[in-house]
């Protein structure tokens, strides 16, 4: 058995989405790994900093690009607790990361709803971990908002 398997590092995804919604943000956490190094950190911060693009996995691509010296996440992965919407997609195209292991789907703003072209065709990707975690912590979230 691994050490360090994807469930070990969705987990600590999950902490950080638990951070986001102690500060009531939309709880999305995400790290990203390298050789089985956590070497970024994130949760959403767009209330917090009053930016829009203050995304988890932005947030996580500016430090893990700062932690390893270049603007490139070869051989990193993401874990993120929610699906990346094009924006996200984008940004992780642009920094080639090796791949991306979402827990649940967003099939409000997902973006496989705006086609698969929005990742590096080099990019793996993997979705469903912990599925259920990530659904209940965001419906809990929503329901106390209404």
């Amino acid at each position: 058995m691994l050490l360090y398997s994807d469930e070990y590092f969705m987990n600590e995804a999950f902490k950080e989405a638990r951070m986001a919604m102690s500060e009531d943000e939309i709880p999305i956490g995400a790290v990203i790994v390298f050789n089985n190094r956590i070497i970024a950190r994130a949760h959403n911060m767009t209330e917090k900093l009053n930016d829009v693009t203050a995304h988890a996995e932005m947030l996580a691509i500016t430090s893990a690009a700062s932690a390893m010296g270049g603007k490139y996440l070869r051989d990193c992965t993401l874990y993120v607790s929610l699906e990346p919407c094009p924006m996200c997609a984008g940004a992780l195209a642009w920094s080639q990361i090796s791949k991306i292991v979402y827990a649940a789907p967003d099939d409000k703003r997902g973006y496989h709803l705006f086609g698969e072209n929005l990742l590096h065709p080099k990019t793996i990707v993997e979705c469903g971990i912990m599925k259920e975690t990530s659904i209940e912590m965001m419906q809990e979230f929503f329901r106390k908002k209404r």
